[in-house]
């Protein structure tokens, strides 16, 4: 029988849920001090981490979890694309 496979296991940042990684989706501060999408999950960077859920989505925002967490500036272009991912 096969040993089962490890599935990575992190925490929204606004809901403080912990859900795999799968079902998140990955913000990193990039080097230039920016906040990217992390399409791969394996961009280098400090990250957090977030539901695609609207109700986090929109928590986040309002508490500026991502400002927070990533010590980097979010523009509003980036609160759009992630509401489409």
């Amino acid at each position: 029988m096969p040993k089962p496979r490890h599935e990575p296991v992190r925490t929204c940042i606004a809901c403080r849920e912990e859900a795999l990684k799968a079902a998140l989706v990955r913000v990193v501060r990039a080097p230039d001090g920016s906040a990217v999408i992390d399409r791969t999950g394996h961009a280098p960077g400090r990250g957090a981490y977030l539901h695609r859920q609207t109700a986090c989505l929109e928590a986040a925002r309002k508490r500026r979890q991502l400002e927070r967490n990533l010590g980097a500036g979010v523009p509003p272009q980036l609160w759009s694309d992630l509401a489409s991912v």
